[in-house]
């Protein structure tokens, strides 16, 4: 038997407690591989990684149950789409590693450890390895600045934005409390994060000193 082959035979209608117990080992391998692959560069949720670690293992036993029974596959089917309408939207790395978690259970299921195994690896280290790539809007950050109806915003902070900023652009513009005030959303970079504190300062003594708020894009989406 080569390592690449499949350890079990998906035609029977039973499970060998050896086999099972070898495919739910190299499952939970596969979590554990897909969760230290997600953690770098990330601020995963505990629940999250204890999800990745343990849903291998329950993928693998779901469809060694299945085992070419219509009936059940419809059954299960039906259970997972509960699943959709009970999570909160999570970003797209968090949706990486989940389907990376379910393939890793699925192919334990079709006894294909070694392949599973070196997938995980694989898929894990290719996650890892664009993380620590600095692109896309991974150092952005939110800025919102609230004005008074009476300041007209557009190019009131454009000299403070070009000497504290590499880029900025801004994001909404809404009203508030009865029309008297303007609350502005920008997606800005900051040159040095030493001088968070300057460049709020700065714009206090331009908007009237009402709210401002600076936060990192990831403090404002929704864990998964």
């Amino acid at each position: 038997m080569y390592i690449f082959d499949s350890i079990t035979d998906i035609t029977a209608d039973y499970v060998q407690l050896d086999l099972y117990l070898l495919c739910l080992a190299g499952a939970l391998a596969c979590g554990f591989i897909a969760a230290l692959g997600a953690c770098v560069r990330s601020r995963p949720t505990k629940s999250f990684i204890v999800s990745l670690i343990l849903l291998p293992m329950i993928v693998t036993t779901v469809i060694m149950m299945v085992n070419g029974s219509v009936g059940t596959g419809v059954a299960v089917m039906g259970a997972f789409s509960l699943i959709r309408f009970r999570s909160v939207p999570g970003k797209a790395r968090d949706i990486v590693a989940i389907f990376l978690s379910m393939t890793a259970g699925l192919a334990c299921a079709s006894g294909f450890v070694a392949i599973a195994l070196l997938f995980t690896l694989i898929v894990a280290g290719v996650l890892a390895l664009l993380s620590l790539i600095p692109f896309g809007s991974e150092h952005s950050m939110d800025l919102h600045i609230t004005v008074p109806e009476a300041l007209r915003f557009a190019g009131a902070f454009d000299d403070l934005f070009k000497q504290y900023l590499t880029s900025c652009r801004l994001v909404r513009a809404r009203t508030t409390n009865m029309g008297s005030l303007y609350k502005l959303q920008y997606r800005v970079r900051l040159k040095k994060a030493e001088q968070m504190q300057e460049f709020i300062d700065e714009l206090r003594c331009r908007n009237g000193n009402l709210e401002i708020s600076l936060c990192d894009l990831l403090d404002s989406q929704e864990e998964l």
